[in-house]
């Protein structure tokens, strides 16, 4: 996939680029595969902003995509790749031989016409889904399980793709795009292939008007509040925040503080994303 640029006919087009959607074959998405979605603002069910910088947004359908690929031993025909606006990924809409029709995300170089398939002994092929135990080492997959039968959780954005490295009892080592190499139980299903989409991170906005069309509102700056509303406010004039580090408007870390909560499953994790090989 390409990426285009806007002629700059405004001062909010001169550095904005976007899709060219060559991939894109069909416009409108399945009707029995989506569902309409109630927006909430970022506020949970009190009223209460638990979410900032959400609201607005232009209206979308959500589509239903298929992560467990359960439908095992039946192939399936790729009928069109679609955009979705949910998600950085393109969905791929397959025809089951025995009728039925569902979305999955599209990998790199799948292609309208190729046949998938799902089960533990399929073919080593872009779009089959395999039980981790039948892929060989070396393979890129996405949509990789973590919980057998729960459908894919990992690996699911534009571009990303984790790569098998190790297998060694009931577990198997996956380098994840972040750089983390994690175990995963082998009787777990991936999808071979890389997410398609690559250019996705060469996508410049160019006005904040696109934002807006996202649904994320406007971010205020801490040093810009009062000392009230936030820990980095007050001062007469353009002031430094006066503090060691800088705080959330709740008054903890956020540079270079430790955000994981889930111990429980450190054991799993072989090296943490960001250390350096030796």
């Amino acid at each position: 996939m390409a990426v285009k640029k806007y002629k700059p006919t405004t001062p909010g087009q001169r550095g904005m680029t976007g899709y060219t959607f060559d991939e894109i074959t069909k416009v409108k998405p399945e009707k029995s595969l989506i569902t309409a979605v109630k927006k909430h603002g970022g506020r949970n069910c009190y009223g209460r902003v638990t979410v900032r910088h959400r609201g607005g947004g232009s209206r979308k359908y959500i589509r239903i995509v298929d992560y467990k690929r359960e439908k095992r031993n039946i192939p399936a025909v790729v009928a069109a790749i679609e955009y979705d606006p949910n998600r950085t990924a393109r969905l791929a809409l397959l025809n089951y031989v025995d009728g039925e029709k569902r979305y999955i995300i599209a990998p790199l170089d799948l292609k309208v016409g190729d046949t998938v398939i799902s089960g533990s002994n399929c073919e080593i092929r872009t779009g089959n889904s395999l039980p981790i135990s039948n892929i060989p080492v070396g393979t890129l997959v996405h949509n990789v399980e973590l919980k057998v039968g729960r459908g894919g959780q990992l690996v699911r954005a534009a571009g990303g793709a984790a790569q098998l490295l190790a297998k060694e009892g009931d577990y198997a080592q996956l380098r994840m795009p972040s750089g983390e190499v994690r175990l995963i139980l082998q009787n777990c299903y991936a999808t071979i292939g890389q997410v398609g989409n690559i250019d996705h991170g060469n996508i410049k906005l160019g006005k904040a008007g696109r934002k807006r069309h996202m649904g994320i509102r406007p971010t205020v700056r801490g040093s810009a509040m009062s000392p009230r509303d936030h820990p980095h406010g007050g001062g007469e004039g353009r002031q430094p925040i006066g503090m060691p580090s800088p705080k959330s408007p709740w008054g903890k870390p956020t540079l270079g503080a430790k955000t994981r909560r889930n111990k429980k499953t450190d054991q799993y994790i072989v090296r943490r994303r960001g250390k350096k090989r030796r």
